[in-house]
């Protein structure tokens, strides 16, 4: 391992596992703090995808480093073998782990999700997409704050008025259709994204799934939007209502990032006026 890294860092024991390399946590002597250190084997990297996907990820970190939940790069150590990234560590469970669980009470699904959101504010404000929002992605430090992790599928859209993305990218419960169908695209992909995190926090199942990949992808081709009584029969009608902007096919319809912050249920943290009463 990168010898200058082991003068700055104590690496202790491994934390994760990808495709591409190992996440390890790490001490620091000069903090006393632990980090989780992302250790990227290059040899593993075949397509020049993934190469581009390494070298954008820690350039876009850097730029977005001013936001309080999304994760916090340090330091980067490189050689010709592997790429080392210095982030936050965040030894709490996962959004994953915590909706594998059950659904969530409107309020602790507004906490959440409000964080998210600021957090693909201050991207799209900073002419990034994210372009892979799941539950997976979204880390919590030691102190419970959320910390949106993973650009790898990142891209920068800002620089050109109007400028589109392209390229089916993302994970198939959560991706936007029109990025399946194979059009160009804007940042609001990462609405809808956010918008079927929210629908699974409050009901604990995705609003569209199928046996296969292939099926899912059809099930979000076809974007039928319900809310079957069995997992909605206590959700407010504030909170479908944000569910239908967010997860809306008319692109132009949907909201940006910051009009769900700017939505009545987000601004009162879920507690909807018949829950007051």
């Amino acid at each position: 391992m990168f010898q200058t890294l082991k003068n700055d860092f104590q690496i202790c024991e491994e934390i994760g596992r990808g495709r591409f390399g190992t996440v390890y946590r790490c001490f620091s002597p000069a903090t006393g703090e632990s980090y989780a250190c992302k250790s990227i084997d290059k040899n593993l990297l075949i397509d020049s995808t993934d190469r581009e996907c390494l070298d954008k990820e820690p350039k876009i970190l850097q730029l977005l480093s001013g936001n309080p939940n999304i994760l916090h790069l340090y330091k980067v150590y490189e050689d010709d073998d592997f790429l080392h990234m210095v982030t936050d560590f965040c030894p709490n469970s996962d959004l994953y782990e915590r909706v594998s669980s059950g659904s969530l009470s409107e309020s602790a699904a507004a906490a959440i999700l409000t964080q998210l959101v600021s957090a693909i504010s201050y991207c799209h404000h900073m002419g990034v997409a994210h372009r892979d929002i799941k539950p997976d992605n979204v880390l919590f430090d030691s102190e419970n704050r959320l910390k949106l992790a993973d650009f790898g599928s990142a891209e920068w859209f800002a620089g050109c008025e109007g400028r589109k993305m392209n390229g089916v990218v993302g994970t198939p419960y959560y991706v936007a259709p029109e990025v399946l169908m194979g059009k160009e695209y804007n940042e609001k992909v990462d609405v809808w994204s956010l918008g079927v995190i929210l629908y699974i926090m409050l009901s604990g199942v995705p609003p569209f799934y199928g046996e296969t990949p292939t099926e899912t992808f059809q099930a979000v081709l076809r974007g039928n939007l319900r809310f079957p009584t069995r997992n909605f029969r206590s959700v407010s009608p504030e909170a479908k209502d944000l569910l239908r902007k967010m997860i809306c096919k008319d692109v132009s319809r949907r909201f940006s990032a910051e009009q769900v912050l700017r939505h009545p249920w987000v601004l009162n943290g879920g507690e909807t006026r018949s829950m007051v009463d």
